[in-house]
Protein backbone atom coordinates (compact mmCIF):
# COMPACT_ATOMS: atom_id res chain seq x y z
CA UNK A 1 0.00 0.00 0.00
CA UNK A 2 1.42 3.36 -0.97
CA UNK A 3 0.68 6.86 -2.24
CA UNK A 4 2.42 9.54 -4.28
CA UNK A 5 1.88 13.08 -5.50
CA UNK A 6 2.85 14.72 -8.79
CA UNK A 7 2.27 18.34 -9.85
CA UNK A 8 -1.27 17.42 -11.00
CA UNK A 9 -2.28 14.09 -9.42
CA UNK A 10 -2.39 12.31 -6.10
CA UNK A 11 -2.65 8.51 -6.13
CA UNK A 12 -3.27 6.11 -3.28
CA UNK A 13 -3.06 2.46 -4.25
CA UNK A 14 -2.55 -1.11 -3.07
CA UNK A 15 -1.40 -4.42 -4.54
CA UNK A 16 -2.74 -7.65 -3.03
CA UNK A 17 -3.93 -11.16 -3.80
CA UNK A 18 -7.50 -11.11 -5.09
CA UNK A 19 -8.78 -12.76 -1.90
CA UNK A 20 -8.33 -9.41 -0.18
CA UNK A 21 -9.99 -7.16 -2.76
CA UNK A 22 -12.83 -6.14 -0.44
CA UNK A 23 -10.46 -5.50 2.44
CA UNK A 24 -8.19 -3.36 0.22
CA UNK A 25 -11.13 -1.34 -1.13
CA UNK A 26 -12.55 -0.78 2.36
CA UNK A 27 -9.11 0.28 3.64
CA UNK A 28 -8.33 2.70 0.78
CA UNK A 29 -11.78 4.27 1.07
CA UNK A 30 -11.39 4.69 4.83
CA UNK A 31 -7.93 6.25 4.48
CA UNK A 32 -9.03 8.65 1.75
CA UNK A 33 -12.37 9.83 3.12
CA UNK A 34 -12.34 9.14 6.87
CA UNK A 35 -8.81 9.81 8.11
CA UNK A 36 -8.73 11.77 11.38
CA UNK A 37 -5.17 13.25 11.18
CA UNK A 38 -4.27 13.37 14.90
CA UNK A 39 -2.00 16.33 15.69
CA UNK A 40 0.66 14.16 17.36
CA UNK A 41 0.93 11.98 14.23
CA UNK A 42 1.16 15.08 12.04
CA UNK A 43 4.09 16.36 14.12
CA UNK A 44 5.92 13.06 13.58
CA UNK A 45 5.24 13.14 9.84
CA UNK A 46 6.46 16.74 9.58
CA UNK A 47 9.87 15.62 10.86
CA UNK A 48 9.94 12.88 8.22
CA UNK A 49 9.14 15.39 5.45
CA UNK A 50 11.73 17.90 6.71
CA UNK A 51 14.34 15.11 6.70
CA UNK A 52 13.28 14.30 3.13
CA UNK A 53 13.70 17.96 2.13
CA UNK A 54 17.20 18.09 3.66
CA UNK A 55 18.13 14.79 2.02
CA UNK A 56 17.01 16.11 -1.33
CA UNK A 57 19.06 19.29 -0.86
CA UNK A 58 22.10 17.03 -0.44
CA UNK A 59 21.46 15.53 -3.88
CA UNK A 60 22.17 17.99 -6.72
CA UNK A 61 20.98 15.39 -9.25
CA UNK A 62 17.48 15.59 -7.71
CA UNK A 63 17.51 19.28 -6.77
CA UNK A 64 18.39 20.55 -10.24
CA UNK A 65 15.13 19.18 -11.72
CA UNK A 66 12.94 21.02 -9.23
CA UNK A 67 15.00 24.21 -9.46
CA UNK A 68 14.71 24.09 -13.25
CA UNK A 69 10.92 23.72 -13.08
CA UNK A 70 10.82 26.73 -10.76
CA UNK A 71 12.96 28.63 -13.29
CA UNK A 72 10.76 27.68 -16.25
CA UNK A 73 7.36 28.13 -14.53
CA UNK A 74 8.33 31.26 -12.63
CA UNK A 75 5.60 32.57 -10.27
CA UNK A 76 3.19 29.79 -11.28
CA UNK A 77 1.91 26.78 -9.26
CA UNK A 78 3.70 24.34 -11.64
CA UNK A 79 7.00 25.87 -10.53
CA UNK A 80 6.43 25.09 -6.86
CA UNK A 81 8.29 22.19 -5.26
CA UNK A 82 5.91 19.41 -4.13
CA UNK A 83 7.89 18.90 -0.90
CA UNK A 84 7.56 22.55 0.08
CA UNK A 85 10.03 24.13 2.49
CA UNK A 86 10.80 23.52 6.15
CA UNK A 87 8.92 26.73 6.98
CA UNK A 88 5.80 25.79 4.97
CA UNK A 89 5.74 22.22 6.35
CA UNK A 90 5.88 23.47 9.94
CA UNK A 91 2.81 25.67 9.32
CA UNK A 92 0.61 22.72 8.36
CA UNK A 93 -1.95 21.60 10.96
CA UNK A 94 -5.00 19.36 11.12
CA UNK A 95 -7.48 22.12 10.20
CA UNK A 96 -5.46 23.10 7.11
CA UNK A 97 -5.35 19.49 5.92
CA UNK A 98 -9.10 19.01 6.39
CA UNK A 99 -9.80 22.29 4.56
CA UNK A 100 -7.51 21.21 1.70
CA UNK A 101 -9.32 17.89 1.35
CA UNK A 102 -12.73 19.55 1.42
CA UNK A 103 -11.65 21.97 -1.31
CA UNK A 104 -9.73 19.61 -3.61
CA UNK A 105 -10.87 16.00 -3.14
CA UNK A 106 -13.87 16.32 -5.44
CA UNK A 107 -15.85 13.31 -6.60
CA UNK A 108 -15.91 14.52 -10.21
CA UNK A 109 -12.10 14.45 -10.19
CA UNK A 110 -11.56 11.03 -8.61
CA UNK A 111 -11.07 7.84 -10.61
CA UNK A 112 -11.17 4.33 -9.15
CA UNK A 113 -9.01 1.98 -11.23
CA UNK A 114 -8.73 -1.81 -10.76
CA UNK A 115 -6.52 -4.25 -12.67
CA UNK A 116 -6.67 -7.94 -11.82
CA UNK A 117 -8.58 -11.19 -12.07
CA UNK A 118 -11.76 -9.87 -10.44
CA UNK A 119 -15.23 -9.95 -12.00
CA UNK A 120 -16.73 -6.59 -12.92
CA UNK A 121 -19.97 -7.54 -11.11
CA UNK A 122 -18.04 -7.96 -7.89
CA UNK A 123 -16.19 -4.67 -8.35
CA UNK A 124 -19.47 -2.80 -8.93
CA UNK A 125 -21.17 -4.46 -5.96
CA UNK A 126 -18.34 -3.60 -3.57
CA UNK A 127 -17.95 -0.08 -4.94
CA UNK A 128 -21.64 0.50 -4.22
CA UNK A 129 -21.15 -0.87 -0.71
CA UNK A 130 -18.16 1.33 0.19
CA UNK A 131 -18.44 4.39 -2.08
CA UNK A 132 -22.20 5.04 -2.33
CA UNK A 133 -22.32 7.07 0.87
CA UNK A 134 -19.51 9.43 -0.16
CA UNK A 135 -21.19 12.83 -0.62
CA UNK A 136 -21.06 14.15 -4.18
CA UNK A 137 -18.84 17.21 -4.59
CA UNK A 138 -17.81 18.77 -7.87
CA UNK A 139 -16.11 21.86 -9.25
CA UNK A 140 -15.20 23.28 -12.64
CA UNK A 141 -12.15 25.07 -11.26
CA UNK A 142 -9.20 25.19 -13.66
CA UNK A 143 -5.70 26.38 -12.95
CA UNK A 144 -4.60 29.50 -14.83
CA UNK A 145 -2.61 28.31 -17.84
CA UNK A 146 1.05 29.27 -17.77
CA UNK A 147 1.75 31.75 -20.59
CA UNK A 148 4.63 33.93 -19.43
CA UNK A 149 7.64 31.81 -20.40
CA UNK A 150 10.88 33.68 -21.02
CA UNK A 151 14.13 31.79 -21.80
CA UNK A 152 16.78 32.13 -19.09
CA UNK A 153 20.24 30.76 -18.32
CA UNK A 154 21.75 30.40 -14.87
CA UNK A 155 25.00 28.99 -13.51
CA UNK A 156 25.19 28.41 -9.74
CA UNK A 157 28.37 27.59 -7.82
CA UNK A 158 27.93 24.59 -5.51
CA UNK A 159 30.32 22.44 -3.54
CA UNK A 160 29.70 19.34 -5.67
CA UNK A 161 32.02 16.79 -7.25
CA UNK A 162 30.38 16.82 -10.68
CA UNK A 163 28.94 19.61 -12.78
CA UNK A 164 25.21 19.08 -13.30
CA UNK A 165 23.42 20.63 -16.26
CA UNK A 166 19.84 20.78 -17.44
CA UNK A 167 18.58 22.36 -20.68
CA UNK A 168 14.97 22.62 -21.82
CA UNK A 169 11.92 24.40 -23.14
CA UNK A 170 8.15 24.40 -22.85
CA UNK A 171 6.51 21.59 -24.81
CA UNK A 172 3.06 20.30 -25.81
CA UNK A 173 0.16 19.77 -23.42
CA UNK A 174 -1.73 16.48 -23.03
CA UNK A 175 -4.29 17.36 -25.71
CA UNK A 176 -1.95 18.69 -28.39
CA UNK A 177 -1.89 16.82 -31.73
CA UNK A 178 1.94 16.83 -31.66
CA UNK A 179 2.19 15.08 -28.28
CA UNK A 180 2.74 11.55 -29.66
CA UNK A 181 5.24 12.79 -32.23
CA UNK A 182 7.28 14.48 -29.53
CA UNK A 183 7.20 11.38 -27.32
CA UNK A 184 8.77 9.46 -30.19
CA UNK A 185 11.26 12.24 -31.00
CA UNK A 186 12.34 12.48 -27.37
CA UNK A 187 12.79 8.71 -27.26
CA UNK A 188 15.14 8.95 -30.24
CA UNK A 189 17.07 11.86 -28.72
CA UNK A 190 17.60 10.74 -25.13
CA UNK A 191 15.06 8.14 -24.07
CA UNK A 192 15.72 5.21 -21.71
CA UNK A 193 17.38 2.91 -24.27
CA UNK A 194 21.17 2.73 -24.60
CA UNK A 195 20.98 3.57 -28.31
CA UNK A 196 19.59 7.10 -27.85
CA UNK A 197 21.48 9.74 -29.83
CA UNK A 198 22.68 11.64 -26.76
CA UNK A 199 23.89 8.46 -25.11
CA UNK A 200 25.72 7.26 -28.22
CA UNK A 201 27.34 10.60 -29.14
CA UNK A 202 28.37 11.81 -25.66
CA UNK A 203 28.63 8.84 -23.31
CA UNK A 204 29.62 5.98 -25.62
CA UNK A 205 31.80 7.90 -28.09
CA UNK A 206 33.65 10.23 -25.72
CA UNK A 207 32.98 8.94 -22.20
CA UNK A 208 32.24 12.47 -21.01
CA UNK A 209 29.24 11.48 -18.88
CA UNK A 210 27.81 8.46 -17.13
CA UNK A 211 24.29 9.85 -16.89
CA UNK A 212 22.64 11.70 -19.76
CA UNK A 213 18.96 11.67 -20.69
CA UNK A 214 16.15 13.72 -22.14
CA UNK A 215 12.55 13.67 -20.96
CA UNK A 216 9.14 15.08 -21.76
CA UNK A 217 6.71 15.79 -18.93
CA UNK A 218 3.10 16.19 -20.08
CA UNK A 219 0.71 18.37 -18.10
CA UNK A 220 -2.98 18.97 -18.77
CA UNK A 221 -2.38 22.48 -20.13
CA UNK A 222 1.34 22.63 -20.99
CA UNK A 223 4.44 20.46 -21.16
CA UNK A 224 8.14 20.50 -20.31
CA UNK A 225 11.11 19.14 -22.27
CA UNK A 226 14.57 18.86 -20.74
CA UNK A 227 17.98 17.27 -21.21
CA UNK A 228 20.00 16.39 -18.10
CA UNK A 229 23.68 15.44 -17.87
CA UNK A 230 26.33 15.17 -15.18
CA UNK A 231 30.02 15.53 -16.09
CA UNK A 232 33.42 16.75 -14.89
CA UNK A 233 33.72 20.53 -15.03
CA UNK A 234 36.47 20.29 -17.68
CA UNK A 235 34.05 18.50 -20.07
CA UNK A 236 30.97 20.71 -19.69
CA UNK A 237 31.65 22.95 -22.70
CA UNK A 238 32.32 19.94 -24.93
CA UNK A 239 29.11 18.26 -23.72
CA UNK A 240 27.01 21.36 -24.44
CA UNK A 241 28.45 21.63 -27.97
CA UNK A 242 27.63 17.97 -28.64
CA UNK A 243 24.10 18.35 -27.25
CA UNK A 244 23.49 21.35 -29.51
CA UNK A 245 24.91 19.40 -32.45
CA UNK A 246 22.36 16.59 -31.92
CA UNK A 247 19.49 19.07 -31.59
CA UNK A 248 20.58 20.83 -34.78
CA UNK A 249 20.77 17.51 -36.67
CA UNK A 250 17.18 16.69 -35.77
CA UNK A 251 16.09 20.14 -36.96
CA UNK A 252 17.98 20.17 -40.25
CA UNK A 253 18.10 16.54 -41.36
CA UNK A 254 15.07 14.29 -41.65
CA UNK A 255 15.29 10.91 -39.93
CA UNK A 256 15.57 8.17 -42.56
CA UNK A 257 12.65 5.79 -43.14
CA UNK A 258 14.69 2.87 -41.74
CA UNK A 259 15.66 4.82 -38.59
CA UNK A 260 12.08 5.96 -38.08
CA UNK A 261 10.76 2.40 -38.42
CA UNK A 262 13.25 1.11 -35.82
CA UNK A 263 12.44 3.99 -33.47
CA UNK A 264 8.70 3.28 -33.72
CA UNK A 265 9.24 -0.42 -33.00
CA UNK A 266 11.39 0.43 -30.00
CA UNK A 267 8.80 2.81 -28.50
CA UNK A 268 5.98 0.34 -29.16
CA UNK A 269 8.07 -2.34 -27.44
CA UNK A 270 8.69 -0.16 -24.39
CA UNK A 271 4.99 0.71 -24.05
CA UNK A 272 3.95 -2.92 -24.50
CA UNK A 273 6.46 -4.26 -21.98
CA UNK A 274 5.26 -1.72 -19.42
CA UNK A 275 1.85 -3.41 -19.66
CA UNK A 276 3.39 -6.49 -18.00
CA UNK A 277 3.26 -4.61 -14.70
CA UNK A 278 -0.32 -4.50 -13.38
CA UNK A 279 0.43 -1.53 -11.14
CA UNK A 280 1.65 0.49 -14.15
CA UNK A 281 -1.49 -0.45 -16.08
CA UNK A 282 -3.77 0.51 -13.19
CA UNK A 283 -2.15 3.93 -12.78
CA UNK A 284 -2.04 4.52 -16.54
CA UNK A 285 -5.72 3.69 -17.01
CA UNK A 286 -6.71 5.98 -14.15
CA UNK A 287 -4.65 8.89 -15.47
CA UNK A 288 -6.02 8.41 -19.00
CA UNK A 289 -9.59 8.51 -17.71
CA UNK A 290 -8.87 11.66 -15.67
CA UNK A 291 -7.25 13.49 -18.59
CA UNK A 292 -9.24 12.27 -21.58
CA UNK A 293 -12.35 10.65 -20.11
CA UNK A 294 -11.52 7.50 -22.08
CA UNK A 295 -9.06 4.63 -22.15
CA UNK A 296 -7.13 3.75 -25.30
CA UNK A 297 -6.15 0.16 -25.92
CA UNK A 298 -2.67 -0.81 -27.05
CA UNK A 299 -3.76 -1.32 -30.66
CA UNK A 300 -4.91 2.31 -30.96
CA UNK A 301 -1.69 3.59 -29.38
CA UNK A 302 0.42 1.49 -31.77
CA UNK A 303 -1.54 2.83 -34.76
CA UNK A 304 -0.97 6.43 -33.72
CA UNK A 305 2.78 5.83 -33.40
CA UNK A 306 2.98 4.04 -36.75
CA UNK A 307 1.23 6.96 -38.53
CA UNK A 308 3.94 9.47 -37.56
CA UNK A 309 6.08 10.78 -40.44
CA UNK A 310 9.65 12.04 -40.86
CA UNK A 311 8.38 15.54 -41.65
CA UNK A 312 6.19 15.70 -38.53
CA UNK A 313 9.20 14.88 -36.34
CA UNK A 314 11.39 17.45 -38.10
CA UNK A 315 8.72 20.16 -37.72
CA UNK A 316 8.39 19.33 -34.02
CA UNK A 317 12.18 19.45 -33.58
CA UNK A 318 12.33 22.92 -35.14
CA UNK A 319 9.65 24.17 -32.77
CA UNK A 320 10.76 22.67 -29.45
CA UNK A 321 14.54 22.66 -30.03
CA UNK A 322 14.62 26.32 -31.14
CA UNK A 323 17.91 27.54 -29.65
CA UNK A 324 16.39 30.97 -28.96
CA UNK A 325 13.75 29.39 -26.73
CA UNK A 326 15.97 27.03 -24.69
CA UNK A 327 16.72 27.67 -21.01
CA UNK A 328 19.56 26.18 -18.97
CA UNK A 329 20.63 25.66 -15.38
CA UNK A 330 24.13 24.54 -14.35
CA UNK A 331 25.32 23.54 -10.87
Amino acid sequence: INAYTTKENTSIYASFTKTYFERALELLTDILFNSTYPENELEKEKEVIIDEINSYLDSPYEQIYDDFEEQIFKNHPLGMNILGTEKSVKKINRNKILAFITKHYLTNQIVFSVVGNIELKKIKRLCEKYLNDIPEKSSNYKRNTFNSYSPSNYSIKKDVFQTHCIIGNLAYDAHNKNKNGFILLNNILGGPAMNSRLNMSIREKYGYTYNIESAYTVFSDTGLFYIYLGTDQKHIDSCLKLVNKELKLLKTKKISSAQLHKAKQQLIGQITLAEENNCNVMLGLGKSLLLYNKVEDLKDIHQKINKLTEKELQDIANEIFDENQLSSLIF
